[in-house]
């Protein structure tokens, strides 16, 4: 009776514990020379990031248990600000998981604290870096400084973001214990001017909790990156060395680790990435026994579902998109299992910590999907799309598309055959002579020419295809729109007279079909659309596995679950539970090269 006793005792405590965190009582965080205070005592910040974004919203309490359940007191989160302002002063904070506030609750009942890292750039391998790329319609736009049409954007996001996270900060009751201004701003430009802005913007807004900053442990980012007043995070911190650094920039503010690394991010035609484990339990350790804070970007990565991948380019002809995975080789893997990481470091976090540890949550459940039949039923230009005319090429963002497609088709004159390049195609163009296939020009690399042959057409018919593969993300060239950027030249003569279609492909414009299938189409088998139908007596988490098709996107019941690629790695996509339901199911897959449809099958994959 008496150890029946204690364990009720024990069930009530945290119960009430946890209620008692969830309950509005205002905290000061604050900080000293050395170390973080909450209430007035030494606080060891122990973070484990995920992005609301990345995480269908059904699982979001879930993924934070896992954190909590691992050793961690506190959730880093990243805002995306272009996945809220969805077109151009409109925003969207309350549907699905773009309520962000509601993320941050659930942190709170789960009795998670919260580092709050709101951009206005971010990085994070997503789409431009987070930035609105309405914003790229501006010919001479200047980003992350003060220029006044970049800041008017900035104002109005964090004016608005504010109405959302203010009453969460622990000074109000909330969660929230940091604000990060802006991110790893050294690796960038050298504005102080625009870093305090943004810092007096955030206050302007009721933001009081302590800010901090993320730079890289090196003296040139950190002097460029980092403000007064603020603490310093450093991408990473892992040993003394680093950590005197900062201290040496700046002596009077605390340092921690604000991204510790337990895996790493996937380019299309990379292996995938698989960090060192020994190196991580040492990094670890040593933060562990030094009572330094730390934050590990990521614990839980999730999904770039639709075209919220970004790219990395180092380079004006190098190009490195993001795959649609975001899994990182975290230790909570995309589909919310936990892998050998995350129980080293559970059991070593265990060695460390004073509270109480939580079981790990069940894992959610799986499905497998036998063979789906598929019939290729139509192509791109069997869909009636308005067109525009225009003297010279035009970037996708000129026709208030993010990504996609787009056509660019005009008629040669003059020279009719000859050495074809484009100046620049971003990302990836199909090219067609009257209707036949000629070649794929791939932005990255700067190869951006091909032969066009002769024909006995007296204006032979030129048409270009761009498909947008994921914004820039990172570093100085981040002015990155899609489609044609500049010009086309034909063995030097610079061609004219385009006529230009914009094919969002995004999911209203799946689930809205304009099609025609008695258009007369001339020759051109690509860019096929392929369907397939399947049914299901349960539902659950799986992977459809495009390994039979080429390169392209696939839509789950009008869902966009991302790109796949035979070039590898990735051409299995995760698909949650929520995007399938029981009885009848859809599937479509636009691919830009496949000729002919192949089965399709779903299981569990770890990647």
């Amino acid at each position: 009776m008496k150890k029946k006793s204690s364990i009720l005792f024990l069930i009530l405590f945290h119960f009430f514990s946890s209620q008692l965190f969830a309950q509005s009582i205002k905290h000061q965080f604050s900080f000293n020379k050395n170390e973080f205070l909450l209430d007035g005592k030494p606080f060891q910040i122990m973070s484990g990031e995920m992005h609301p974004a990345r995480i269908p919203q059904e699982y979001w309490r879930h993924r934070i248990q896992m954190a909590k359940a691992m050793g961690c007191n506190t959730i880093a989160v990243y805002i995306f600000w272009n996945y809220h302002e969805i077109k151009e002063n409109v925003f969207d904070f309350t549907t699905s998981n773009k309520n962000i506030a509601a993320f941050i609750k659930i942190c709170q009942e789960e009795g998670m604290w919260v580092l709050l890292r709101p951009g206005p750039y971010v990085c994070a391998e997503w789409d431009f870096g987070g930035l609105p790329t309405y914003l790229l319609k501006i010919p001479d736009i200047k980003l992350r400084c003060m220029d006044s049409r970049y800041m008017n954007a900035v104002t109005r996001y964090v004016n608005r973001l504010s109405k959302e996270v203010a009453s969460l900060q622990c000074s109000k009751g909330g969660p929230i214990l940091m604000v990060q201004i802006e991110n790893e701003y050294g690796s960038y430009g050298n504005d102080k001017n625009y870093l305090y802005a943004l810092k007096k913007l955030w206050s302007a807004n009721g933001i009081n909790v302590p800010f901090y900053t993320a730079d890289g442990a090196t003296p040139f980012m950190l002097d460029a990156g980092s403000i007064d007043g603020a603490a310093i995070g450093l991408d990473s911190g892992s040993s003394d060395a680093d950590f005197e650094t900062a201290k040496k920039h700046n002596p009077n503010v605390p340092v921690f680790s604000s991204e510790t690394y337990p895996g790493w991010l996937t380019h299309w035609g990379e292996k995938w990435a698989r960090p060192d484990t020994t190196e991580l339990k040492n990094e670890i350790k040593y933060l562990l026994s030094n009572k330094k804070s730390f934050n590990l970007y990521v614990v839980h990565g999730g999904t770039n579902f639709g075209f919220n991948a970004g790219a990395n380019a180092f380079s004006t002809t190098q190009f490195q998109p993001d795959i649609t995975s975001y899994d990182y080789d975290a230790p909570i893997n995309e589909q919310g299992a936990a892998t050998a990481k995350y129980f080293m470091l559970r059991n070593l976090i265990k060695q460390y910590v004073k509270y109480s540890i939580p079981e790990i949550p069940k894992p959610i459940k799986t499905i497998s999907i036998h063979s789906i039949t598929m019939n290729k039923v139509y192509n791109l230009w069997n869909y009636d799309m308005p067109s525009f005319q225009s003297a010279q090429p035009k970037p996708i963002e000129a026709f208030n598309q993010n990504q996609g497609l787009i056509s660019y088709k005009t008629k040669l004159v003059g020279r009719k055959s000859g050495k074809l390049k484009i100046w620049e195609p971003h990302d990836f163009a199909l090219v067609f002579l009257n209707g036949k296939f000629i070649d794929t020009i791939y932005r990255d690399g700067g190869k951006w020419e091909t032969d066009l042959p002769k024909t006995d057409v007296e204006n032979p018919e030129l048409e270009i295809v761009v498909e947008a593969m994921g914004h820039i993300n990172f570093a100085q060239f981040m002015i990155d729109r899609k489609g044609i950027t500049d010009r086309v030249t034909l063995s030097g003569m610079t061609l004219m007279n385009w006529k230009i279609t914009a094919y969002a492909l995004d999911e209203k414009f799946i689930q809205n079909k304009n099609i025609n299938l008695n258009k007369s189409i001339t020759n051109k088998n690509y860019c096929n659309f392929f369907k397939g139908n399947f049914e299901l007596t349960e539902t659950g988490d799986t992977y459809f596995n495009l390994s039979s098709y080429t390169k392209g996107m696939v839509y789950i019941n009008g869902h966009n679950l991302g790109r796949y690629w035979n070039k590898g790695p990735q051409q299995k996509l995760y698909c949650p539970a929520s995007r399938l339901k029981k009885g009848n199911n859809e599937i479509i897959v636009f691919d830009l090269l496949q000729k002919e449809e192949k089965a399709i099958s779903a299981d569990l994959f770890l990647n």
